[in-house]
């Protein structure tokens, strides 16, 4: 996620790195070359023989661009509110592991232990959600028994959480806690597996393929016979119109691909670490205090 001065206008229109200009240059410059050629052939090819392009009506692109714009802001919406989803997951997932570290801390005797496996719980997930699983950083937190029982699973997150109920139960046993305690405690982990559950969700659940073919073809369709609505009327000045207008439906466009999976490392993505950094600064003080 790119932390930006929301006051700093021009400082963020000019900004490069974290737009949608770097996904988008390419295809906005193919669209900008069709339309000089159209402009090239109406003037210096079909001049020869005496000819111009016909003037279209333009009344099917505005019926076109009006159904392609709702299309769009539907994407854009569906995009931005997975976004948000995974966020609230995410936010959730700091409090319960606070509210865990917390009891642990108050009626436990192992509250070390709470924090430690908190923090290989949520590193485990964001591996696990970025599909890059590199789990070597959990071998200082796990034993070697649990690493490997661990990176064995489908799901590596759901045996540190089984794990952490093994901690629980321990404390039962001793009779350090009372049910009604490791009950709450286990209300806890549920919660964790909850939004993990809810990310995994978000994950595995892309925008349906019919909306984004048929967004893509339609953005395809409109934008490459404007240069033929426009030629007749604008002459060289169709080139610049096109690449405004596909700067702006192309961009908005690649913007809800963008954060479609906002558990990526792309600049615009959930800083998952400093979320995973913040979770093991606040238990880790927790558990000492």
């Amino acid at each position: 996620m790119i932390d930006y001065e929301r006051y700093s206008w021009w400082k963020v229109i000019l900004t490069f790195n974290g737009s949608v200009l770097p996904n988008i240059l390419g295809r906005l410059g193919t669209l900008t070359l069709f339309s000089i050629m159209v402009c090239a052939i109406n003037d210096d090819v079909l001049s020869l023989f005496n000819n111009k392009l016909p003037t279209l009506n333009p009344i099917g692109h505005t019926i076109l661009g009006t159904s392609l714009g709702l299309l769009i802001v539907f994407r854009t919406n569906s995009s931005n509110s997975r976004y948000w989803e995974g966020r609230s997951h995410w936010g959730m997932m700091v409090n319960t592991c606070r509210s865990l570290t917390r009891i642990a801390k108050t009626y436990c005797t192992n509250a070390g232990d709470f924090a430690t496996m908190i923090i290989a719980y949520v590193v485990c997930v964001k591996e696990n959600l970025r599909g890059t699983k590199n789990f070597n950083m959990l071998t200082s937190l796990l034993s070697g028994k649990q690493y490997e029982k661990m990176i064995a699973a489908s799901n590596p997150p759901s045996i540190i959480a089984l794990y952490l109920s093994g901690l629980i139960k321990k404390e039962f046993d001793k009779g350090q806690i009372t049910a009604q305690i490791a009950e709450r405690m286990e209300e806890q982990v549920i919660k964790l597996l909850d939004s993990q559950g809810g990310c995994e969700k978000i994950l595995k659940t892309p925008l349906p393929f019919v909306y984004a073919s048929l967004i893509k073809q339609l953005l395809f369709i409109y934008l490459y016979t404007l240069p033929f609505v426009l030629a007749s009327e604008m002459d060289w000045a169709t080139p610049l119109v096109v690449a405004v207008v596909g700067f702006g439906m192309l961009g908005i466009e690649e913007a809800g691909v963008e954060i479609e999976n906002p558990f990526g490392m792309q600049l615009n993505d959930l800083p998952l670490e400093k979320i995973c950094e913040t979770i093991s600064f606040d238990v880790t003080s927790i558990s000492k205090d």
